[in-house]
């Protein structure tokens, strides 16, 4: 059973590795022409491993599909041939994956001695989206401080811009950079401060 587990996660994983080669050649390229074989580029993103060229254009063509879906790329055609393109959704979700993955890159960067404190009160009615960025904190590495009161030791407030405009919450969630917090030994152990 732990077999199919752990291939079941390693498609996964492939799958948002290639969609997410797909979106920045998309942002890079402007838009890519279907049926060809894959670009350069994006097998550039994807890395020196070697792939088996018919089945990498079925899974490009099928994380386009998932794409399309989503909202982040649409089709296009010019001069007779489909092209691909990114949408400013996906766009937009570029941005703030590519945020999120250098606020989890920032904790090689020196600290300034400022917590940057993240409050937020989602009403009731809203409870996807409340247990939504709850997850979103805990899996970069916020620090929960109580419920909705969670930490970050270095500047995220760009990223806290971009789950404010995805989850549609803007004025639910308070950014603030403070200088101390009372007994914060515990904090600066779970990111391994000094």
């Amino acid at each position: 059973m732990q077999n199919g587990v752990e291939a079941g996660a390693r498609k996964v994983r492939r799958g948002r590795q290639i969609q997410s080669a797909l979106m920045t050649a998309l942002l890079v390229g402007g838009m890519m022409a279907l049926g060809a074989a894959p670009r350069i580029d994006v097998l550039t993103l994807l890395g020196k491993k070697k792939r088996d060229p018919y089945r990498l254009k079925h899974q490009l063509n099928e994380s386009l599909r998932r794409l399309v879906t989503k909202g982040f790329v649409v089709f296009v055609d010019q001069r007779g041939r489909r092209f691909a393109r990114l949408t400013p959704k996906g766009e937009e979700y570029l941005r703030y994956e590519e945020q999120k993955t250098a606020l989890q890159l920032q904790g090689k960067k020196r600290w300034d001695k400022r917590w940057r404190v993240i409050i937020f009160d989602i009403p009731e009615y809203r409870r996807g989206t409340r247990d939504k960025l709850r997850i979103t904190m805990q899996n970069i590495g916020f620090y929960r401080l109580q419920d909705s009161v969670w930490l970050y030791p270095y500047d995220c407030e760009d990223f806290i811009a971009l789950l404010k405009a995805d989850l549609k919450i803007g004025n639910a969630i308070l950014y603030m950079v403070v200088e101390k917090i009372e007994n914060d030994a515990k904090i600066k152990t779970h990111f391994s401060l000094s």
